[in-house]
């Protein structure tokens, strides 16, 4: 079993970005599917593969195709929430701002 996480090219993320939202689409499938199914792809090694498309229309074809197919899926739209700048953070929750606080001056993660 493998899971297929397809990312939209023409958006020009950046590395970091990219991860991000990628992570997203993954956990949120697994969230999706139900024991039996995640215990054969835990089983298999979690595996995973990463594949583009390059529109908004082939990514809501493939979603489609996925229904049609009862094939576990997530569609992931950004929040704006992964690449901020510090003088434009709201105020967080404590959690937030202690990882705030440890990981604040380090660099966004670009390749």
């Amino acid at each position: 079993m493998k899971q297929a996480i397809v990312i939209r090219t023409d958006l020009h993320m950046s590395t970091g970005k990219l991860a991000v939202q990628a992570c997203h689409a993954s956990v949120a499938a697994v969230l999706c599917a139900g024991a039996d199914v995640l215990r054969s792809w835990d089983t298999d090694g979690q595996t995973k593969i990463a594949l583009a498309v390059d529109s908004l229309r082939e990514l809501e074809t493939l979603k489609a195709q996925c229904e049609a197919m009862e094939i576990i899926h997530a569609l992931i739209a950004d929040a704006g929430r992964t690449e901020w700048r510090l003088a434009q953070s709201p105020r967080l929750p404590s959690a937030q701002r202690k990882t705030r606080q440890l990981t604040g001056s380090l660099a966004l993660f670009h390749f």
